[in-house]
């Protein structure tokens, strides 16, 4: 998948969070979007490369990857239930 392409509903902004902030805006943000839509959640924490996909596997929605942006990272989930 082109995540280039990936048009996110909603996009949550934890720039600026260190550990755990990323996750928890993660987590509040998956709630206001449908099944079967993207969340991106922006990250300038390295350590959400691996929280967001361990949550998305215990929470059974999709991680589909990230992008490197410039000082961040786009993660993207598609929330499955």
């Amino acid at each position: 998948m082109d995540l280039n392409s990936v048009k996110p509903a909603k996009t949550v902004d934890a720039r600026s969070m260190a550990c755990p902030g990323p996750l928890l805006e993660a987590k509040k943000g998956i709630a206001l979007v449908k099944v079967g839509e993207v969340l991106e959640i922006q990250s300038g924490d390295k350590g959400s490369r691996e929280d967001i996909p361990a949550w998305c596997a215990k929470t059974g929605n999709e991680y589909l990857g990230h992008l490197e942006k410039d000082g961040y990272d786009s993660l993207y989930v598609l929330r499955k239930k």
